[in-house]
């Protein structure tokens, strides 16, 4: 599902640039969750933003869902992007849409969805999430935890191959955070989806089926990228 050789990325720092990845090379399978943790600034949102489409490849190659990223036009990492689910810490709520409106959101371009079919989609997607009850409600009228189940939600509606999550449990509490990390877990054994879940949360590293760790841009250990047989 995801695949990288040598990938590399820079950014622009006064009259010189700094190197954020270095020769990073990683394999994902469907159906497998990859934790990847390490310190602030080490590289971990970079990468995942790389896999999500939403960077530029700059050095090294990198497919995902079939489609190679490096050289790729923007019209084909919106097309990527559009079969990739994102969660994020911050959950990016429309204040003034409901729950069901939110996780309609990515169904609203979609091929063959109607509003009626959209939002039926949506109504049986927060009912998985056990959030049937709430889909009338704003997220200011929902906790923090039943916010990010939405969320979680609208990443998973159209049905993606591949879910990138950005620290989906750092604002929550123990039990909450269980709760999303085991929703996730379910997904990925029933539905085959990759997972990668970038997180400095210790409590959730039994989900896993591999943590990698990202020090400096590169992934320590010297199979570090690469599934077990």
């Amino acid at each position: 599902m995801i695949a990288a050789q040598g990938l590399s990325h820079w950014f622009a720092e006064g009259d010189g640039r700094h190197q954020v990845l270095h020769n990073i090379t990683l394999d994902i399978r469907a159906g497998e969750i990859v934790l990847i943790m390490g310190p602030s600034g080490s590289g971990k949102s970079t990468l995942l933003k790389l896999i999500g489409a939403q960077r530029a490849v700059q050095a090294g190659r990198l497919s995902v869902n079939g489609c190679n990223l490096d050289g790729a036009t923007p019209r084909a990492l919106v097309n990527v992007r559009r079969g990739i689910g994102f969660i994020f810490q911050s959950h990016h709520l429309l204040k003034s849409l409901t729950a069901c409106q939110n996780v309609q959101i990515p169904l609203s371009h979609a091929r063959g969805h109607t509003a009626g079919s959209s939002r039926a989609s949506a109504l049986a997607m927060l009912a998985r999430v056990g959030l049937a009850e709430h889909a009338h409600k704003r997220p200011a009228h929902l906790s923090g935890g039943q916010n990010q189940r939405v969320a979680i939600a609208r990443a998973l509606v159209g049905n993606p191959r591949i879910v990138l999550a950005d620290e989906p449990t750092a604002a929550l509490d123990k039990h909450t955070g269980r709760e999303v990390v085991e929703l996730l877990q379910g997904l990925a054994r029933d539905s085959e989806v990759a997972i990668v879940l970038v997180t400095h949360d210790n409590r959730i590293m039994d989900i896993a089926d591999r943590v990698l760790t990202l020090e400096d841009g590169r992934l320590t250990g010297i199979d570090a990228g690469t599934p077990p047989r």
